[in-house]
Parts: structure tokens; sequence; C-alpha cells
């Protein structure tokens, strides 16, 4: 009766504003609700004891648009964000990296084959190749090595890009948003070198593409800083370290300490959130980041480099991936090979297991996983600098010379 009434009174226009005002009422309506209800989803994550980690649910936007938010900043990250424009570098400009420098593919070992290849230490293996074909399979390792670098930066990129949509704090976010920057960056670098040296990377391994799946898809921020900015960080950085040390390509070692310089900086955020969160864990949560950490660990420490992984690096040089696991198994006792590699200071997974120890997230209780392949006690006497620190601040004083006196973004 009362809608028959208003059609009736009403001429048509006046009619027309009244119905889109009602929509117009009704869309205000449903976003108060959906406000009401993503505001009441939006307490502070548990596993985040300091507020600069403080986290909203990805799907939800609107805590982001919430004014308090916006002046309630910490000032932890101010520092590394200023000091962005000291270690910008540019990997499609040669002034600061020509991908164009040549290298002798065919005739050079890239890298160290007693570092990079360890199928070359199997005699079988080693004495049904020629001089060139060793060359080939170190180098073609090689080439996987840093194509899985490839995809951990990817994985890197992505990963900070989905903390902005998750951190809360503006300062936090910030952060995260130039770390985006930064890997995309890294991401550009390696594609072009491996364009440069081979033309085109190798899939990701099963281990790591899970492993990164898994980090960066989780919607635990434990997870993404622990298993990213601590777990993947170190390993790189520790990987940058060795091939720094033993390549014979000078392109790559620019390449690795330009980024390395960046790697530093991504490494302390990580650092900043377990001095601050892990001492101030529950039992039931320190376990819970304890175990979680040791399961990686492991699932890394086993399986991201091995035979089975390999195959189409065999074929390059034809031999068949069953033969060299075969013979890799029968000649390489895989812990004591650990072992003794772990004893490296920048063999990666000693840096791996030096970084989750200097935060606290290896105890008493977990310490047994780790001590079975290095020693503790020498390994907490260490300083907590980061792995490759000395290249880094190298690379980073170079990168302040190019940059004195350019505008960079």
């Amino acid at each position: 009766m009362i809608v028959s009434e208003i059609v009736y009174n009403c001429p048509m226009a006046e009619l027309q504003q009244k119905l889109d005002f009602a929509k117009i009422y009704a869309k205000d309506q449903i976003f108060k609700l959906k406000r009401m209800w993503q505001m009441s989803r939006n307490g502070k994550n548990a596993m985040n004891k300091d507020p600069a980690y403080n986290a909203t649910n990805p799907s939800h936007f609107i805590p982001m648009i919430e004014k308090d938010r916006y002046i309630e900043r910490v000032d932890s990250f101010d520092q590394m964000i200023s000091a962005t424009h000291k270690h910008f570098w540019d990997p499609n400009d040669k002034s600061y990296i020509d991908f164009d420098e040549p290298f002798d593919m065919e005739n050079e070992y890239i890298v160290d084959p007693d570092v990079f290849c360890m199928e070359l230490r199997v005699p079988a293996i080693a004495d049904s190749l020629t001089e060139k074909q060793k060359i080939k399979l170190n180098n073609e390792s090689f080439r996987w090595v840093l194509s899985q670098i490839l995809h951990g930066e990817q994985g890197a990129l992505s990963l900070s890009a989905s903390l902005c949509h998750v951190l809360k704090d503006p300062g936090a976010q910030e952060y995260a948003a130039n770390q985006t920057r930064e890997e995309a960056r890294h991401v550009t670098g390696f594609t072009n070198y491996i364009k440069a040296r081979w033309g085109s990377p190798y899939p990701v391994g099963p281990t790591l593409g899970r492993i990164l799946e898994q980090i960066v898809s989780s919607d635990v921020v434990y997870k993404k800083i622990v298993g990213m900015q601590m777990m993947i960080e170190g390993l790189a950085m520790g990987a940058f370290g060795m091939a720094h040390q033993d390549t014979n390509d000078p392109l790559l070692k620019t390449l690795l300490k330009f980024t390395m310089s960046d790697e530093a900086f991504h490494h302390k955020f990580g650092k900043i959130w377990a001095d601050r969160t892990v001492p101030k864990l529950s039992e039931s949560e320190r376990y819970k980041v304890e175990d979680w950490s040791a399961m990686i660990f492991k699932d890394l420490l086993y399986n991201l480099v091995n035979p089975w992984e390999k195959k189409a690096i065999y074929q390059s040089v034809g031999l068949d991936h069953k033969f060299v696991t075969k013979h890799f198994m029968q000649e390489i006792d895989r812990d004591s090979v650990i072992r003794e590699e772990m004893m490296e200071s920048n063999n990666i997974f000693r840096v791996l297991c030096k970084t989750l120890l200097k935060a606290n997230i290896i105890t008493e209780r977990t310490r047994k996983t780790y001590a079975e392949f290095v020693n503790m006690e020498e390994l907490n006497a260490e300083d907590d600098e980061v792995a490759g620190i000395d290249i880094a601040n190298e690379g980073l004083a170079q990168l302040e010379q190019i940059n004195k006196g350019r505008k960079v973004a």
C-alpha cells in the first residue's frame, strides 16, 4: 500500500532518486556490517608480541583504513627504510652491472666443482666423462643451483608483497613494500644472469617448491617471517657467500655482492621479530615455532640437493640418472658429508642453524636435531653477524660510490 502511494504520488524522476538513495543506503549498511565483522576478527595475532608485527586477515582490507592505524607507527624499521638509497642498484643499468660480460662456459668451471658438483667426487661418474663433459656437468649443476635461488627470490618477492596485505603497522608495512621492490630486482638480476650464461632456468625442485608454497601461502605470520626472513634468507646468504668465494666469473661476483647488500637488511627484519617475540611466547606457542622450524630444517637438509631432483642435468652430458643415483648413494655417506661441510663457516645449513640458534628458536628440547650435524657450543660462541656481511658491506660501499650524486629511485 505505501509503495503504491509513493509510486502514484511521485514524479518519475523523484522516484528514481529515492530508489537510487535506497540502494546507496543499503550498500552503506552492508559495508557497516562488513566493517563490524572484519574488526571483530581483527584481534592481535597471538604469535606477535610486539605491535610492529600485528597483522590482520589477508582478505580483510577494512582494518587497513581505520583512521587510528595511520598514527600508531613504530620506528623500528625507519633506519633500514632510510638506508634504501645507499644500496640501490638497477640490474638493467650497465653502470651497475653489465650482463654482456663474456665467460667461456665450454672450457671454464664457473664455480669450484668440489663445492658445487658433488657428483664429480664419485670415481665411477667422473671417470665416465671427458674434461669438457665435467665442465658442462659442473656448470649445469650450478645452473640448477642458481635456478633454485631465482625461484627462492620469487618466493621472497611474493611473500614480501603478502606481508603488505597483513601488517597493520605503517612502518612495518612500508618496510615490507621496500623489500618487495628489492626482491623484484633480485628476480630480474638472476634472470638476466641465467639468460646470459644458459638461456633459461631449470624448473623449481620439488622440495624447494613445496616449502616456498607453504610459506608464501600461509596466513600464519610467524611462518612467513621465520620461514622466509630467517630460514630461506639465511640459506640464501650462505649460498651467496659460498658462490662468491668459489666462482671464477667476475660478473657473478658483482651480482652476488649487490644482492647480499640488500639481503643483509632483509635478515634484520626477521631478527627484530625474533628478539621481540620469542622471549614472550607461551610454552605451547614456543613449541609450535620450534617444531615447525626443525621440520623445515630437516626437510631442506635431506632433500634440497639430491640426485633425483637433477635428472635433466645428468641427461645434458649423456648420463642416466639411475646410474648417477646408484653410484652417488654407494660412494657418498650423506650424513658424513653434511657434517664435514657444516664445519665451513659459510655452509648454507650451518648459516641456517646459526640463524635459528641466535634467534632462540633452538632450545634444549630441539637441540639434538641440529647437534647431530654441527657443534652447537662452537656455533653459540660465534658472533651473531649474518653470514657474508663482509661481502655485503663491500657491495654497499661500491653502490654508495656509484650512487653518489645520482638521483635514484
